[in-house]
């Protein structure tokens, strides 16, 4: 019995990791758009993904790369965060360790003009 609930735990987990992009589906969907959404640990953001590695805000800045099959985004004030991410369609849903920890839709552009 025990053997089944672990296992019943592991499949969320093993189907959005099969369902994660890849560091190209990343780039074609983000890279040039703007993110809206909010994150667990940090509440609501809107952010601008400018194809020189820029992230561009209402009020801060900073940077972001793709590594393998995670985005990561610098803000200069730690180390770099890096997430996996689900997208489908406009949605994009950013898993970490703990698993699902932010979610957004995606906005065509820089309609902020930021």
């Amino acid at each position: 019995m025990r053997a089944l609930a672990f296992l019943l735990l592991l499949l969320p987990a093993t189907a959005l990791a099969q369902g994660t992009a890849s560091g190209g589906d990343l780039r074609a969907a983000i890279v040039g758009n703007t993110v809206e959404g909010a994150m667990a640990a940090s509440g609501p953001y809107a952010e601008f993904y400018a194809p020189d590695g820029t992230i561009r805000a209402a009020d801060y800045a900073g940077r972001w790369s793709i590594n393998g099959a995670k985005m990561c985004f610098d803000y200069g004030d730690g180390p770099a965060g890096c997430w996996r991410a689900v997208i489908s369609g406009a949605q994009v849903v950013w898993i970490g360790p703990a698993g699902e920890e932010g979610s957004g839709v995606i906005r065509s552009g820089n309609p902020a003009g930021w």
